[in-house]
């Protein structure tokens, strides 16, 4: 095993972190300044459109895709790149158009749709010309067993008819959300999972409506279209909107999270990273009972913890990395299901000695800790909660 960066990664680090420093970093306050002046308004931010313009000068763009339209990159190598996006979640992802739901979208669409899906779906994301949702996730079933899902994909002549409600239907308040994948099932007594199918359905269809964003942990997410309760009252759409086939829906759900988780950790690394940064700062510029923090044992061991754990989670998450290039998801889903449960968990331990140490500026909105903090803490439920990985991967553990 070699994790060391070849050329071309050392080269888009660099390009990287230039980006952050240079128009990243100076534009958080300005999205913060705009989401206030813009109450209720639920398309990108100026401010996103801007850097996007930036990052596609610099060659910083679908940097996530391996295949066509995208840079080419292995796991390994986005590895790195990812964390330093991480840094700045609500920005550098969506700058780079490398930002959740889209990317799962369009490795969706990329290994599993029809010419004529991607002709109008695949290349206007990959431009960033429109946005996506993906609506997986129900509330009236417990959507962490996916073979719960309720929302029903009939045919009826050249048609399906899609019946369901969905929510935390990530980006769908976006208005140009043009395209929303609908995981429901089309064949309830088939085998269990063998029950699902995946169809595309265009936002203005006829029985689509978006009842209500959702907060997480009081945020709105507007930056990056917020998240949608929708409900689904007969849709119709073409035979031809079926993705992949039928009955190949949770499996093409597994092929779309395998990466996502992957990319969520190597975010989070980059998340915990920077909160170290500012803890550094912060501890050597104050002072309780007459001495810096820096100088007082219990910060000196939450600094002594981070590290450690941030080395460790890294060098797994890049075997992972390594391993899914090599060797293939499904033979690293061992590893996946490993950095899903340990990294959210570490960097949200991290996050809060981070807040406990700014006090009561570490719980506003003064620095990303909180907003850092919400999203580390969702990352425990997105993709799949705890309880299901560790039951996964204690299960395959026990039968070896």
């Amino acid at each position: 095993m070699d994790f060391a960066h070849d050329s071309r990664t050392v080269e888009l680090i660099a390009v990287v972190q230039a980006f952050l420093d240079e128009e990243v970093y100076p534009a958080e306050p300005v999205l913060r300044a705009e989401l206030a002046a813009t109450p209720g308004v639920w398309s990108e931010p100026a401010v996103v459109q801007r850097l996007r313009v930036s990052a596609r000068e610099r060659g910083l763009w679908n940097l996530f895709l391996p295949g066509a339209g995208g840079a080419g990159l292995s796991n390994l190598q986005y590895a790195p790149l990812a964390e330093l996006s991480g840094r700045s979640i609500r920005l550098a992802p969506a700058a780079m158009n490398c930002a959740a739901p889209d990317t799962g979208n369009m490795e969706l669409l990329a290994e599993f749709a029809t010419e004529a899906q991607k002709a109008e779906w695949l290349v206007p994301l990959l431009a960033a010309e429109i946005r996506s949702s993906f609506c997986m996730t129900e509330p009236d079933v417990a959507s962490s067993d996916a073979t719960n899902i309720a929302t029903s994909i009939v045919r009826e002549g050249d048609e399906y008819v899609v019946t369901g409600r969905k929510w935390w239907s990530t980006g769908a308040m976006n208005p140009d959300a043009a395209l929303l994948i609908i995981m429901g099932k089309t064949d309830p007594c088939a085998e269990r999972h063998r029950q699902q199918s995946m169809i595309l359905v265009p936002r203005n269809t006829p029985g689509v409506t978006v009842v209500r964003p959702l907060t997480v942990f009081g945020y709105d997410d507007r930056e990056h279209g917020g998240h949608a309760e929708i409900v689904f009252d007969h849709v119709r759409v073409p035979l031809a909107n079926l993705l992949g086939a039928e009955g190949a829906g949770f499996a093409m759900a597994q092929a779309r999270l395998g990466p996502g988780r992957i990319h969520h950790c190597m975010r989070a690394i980059g998340m915990a990273e920077r909160a170290l940064e500012l803890m550094r700062t912060r501890a050597a510029s104050r002072v309780a009972f007459g001495r810096p923090l820096a100088e007082q044992g219990v910060v000196r061991e939450w600094a002594a913890d981070a590290r450690v754990q941030l080395e460790s989670l890294r060098l797994l998450v890049l075997k992972t990395a390594w391993l899914m290039d090599s060797v293939g998801n499904r033979a690293a889903m061992t590893e996946i299901q490993a950095i899903k449960i340990t990294v959210p968990t570490a960097v949200e331990r991290i996050l809060d000695h981070a807040i406990q140490l700014f006090g009561g500026a570490g719980v506003s909105d003064d620095t990303p800790l909180a907003e850092m903090f919400a999203a580390a803490r969702t990352l425990r439920l997105a993709d799949g909660p705890d309880e299901v990985h560790r039951m996964s991967l204690g299960r395959a553990e026990l039968s070896r």
